[in-house]
């Protein structure tokens, strides 16, 4: 069962989703002028909403501030071009993002301001299930910048898995994806090799072979994300080797 039609390729293209280049999204979304643009900055969006809401909760907002502050934020990014000013030679744009948002609820805090709800402009669709997920995952003595830099690494592993699952239905093997991704490492799967191998009808081997290339293409869209906000190929390494250790902590 070697070869494509498990829904796994090294090589696989999924419509919409960007191409392999350092820095790639954040440029993209700096350029408005740009048909990609929109695309770009909802993908930002998409990855950092969770953990730059997570952090401003953490920071001691309320659920409803921390909703309303994280749209506002996404919002002035927009309105000012924040990835247009991002400088792919000063690092990460993670922590470009944080210091942005640092520096906007300080703006907050000494303009004395106060936002109404639903004020400002709607980037995305805000998460409603944000606050039950928050409250469930934050631990006691976690610092706001490790709670953002936990979920930081954890939206891009989803990110990247999501992404192996639009390979595997583009090739309407959806089904199969339900199956392997049981055995994605760290998760305890509720199937042995033979029961998979049943439900696929294939032998335990090529379930093995199977997992071992799911799990494969999943490590190498975690290295495309993290190449879209990284400066240069040399980062990307370093930059894998921190959420290993951000996760770990």
């Amino acid at each position: 069962m070697d070869g494509p039609s498990d829904g796994v390729e090294p090589s696989a293209k999924v419509p919409g989703l960007f191409a392999t280049t350092h820095w790639s999204v954040v440029l993209a979304a700096g350029q408005q002028d740009s048909p990609q643009a929109a695309e770009a900055l909802e993908t930002l969006c998409r990855t950092y909403w969770y953990p730059l809401y997570a952090y401003i909760r953490r920071r001691g907002y309320s659920p409803a501030d921390a909703q309303d502050l994280a749209q506002d934020f996404f919002a002035q990014l927009l309105r000012k071009n924040y990835p247009a000013r991002a400088d792919p030679a000063k690092g990460r744009f993670r922590n470009f993002l944080l210091h942005a948002l640092n520096q906007f609820l300080a703006d907050l805090r000494e303009r004395a301001l106060a936002l109404k709800r639903g004020g400002g402009q709607v980037i995305i669709s805000l998460d409603e299930a944000a606050e039950d997920r928050y409250r469930l995952e934050v631990a006691d003595g976690v610092t706001p910048e490790k709670l953002f830099e936990r979920r930081w690494a954890e939206t891009l592993l989803d990110r990247a898995l999501g992404r192996v699952r639009d390979e595997f239905v583009a090739k309407g093997k959806a089904a199969t994806y339900e199956v392997l991704k049981t055995f994605e490492p760290g998760d305890q799967s509720p199937l042995s090799y033979a029961e998979a191998a049943n439900r696929l009808g294939v032998s335990e081997s090529a379930v093995k072979s199977m997992i071992h290339r799911l799990r494969q293409r999943h490590r190498e869209l975690v290295r495309e994300e993290i190449a879209h906000t990284v400066p240069t190929v040399a980062d990307i390494d370093d930059e894998l080797r921190y959420l290993v250790s951000v996760l770990r902590g």
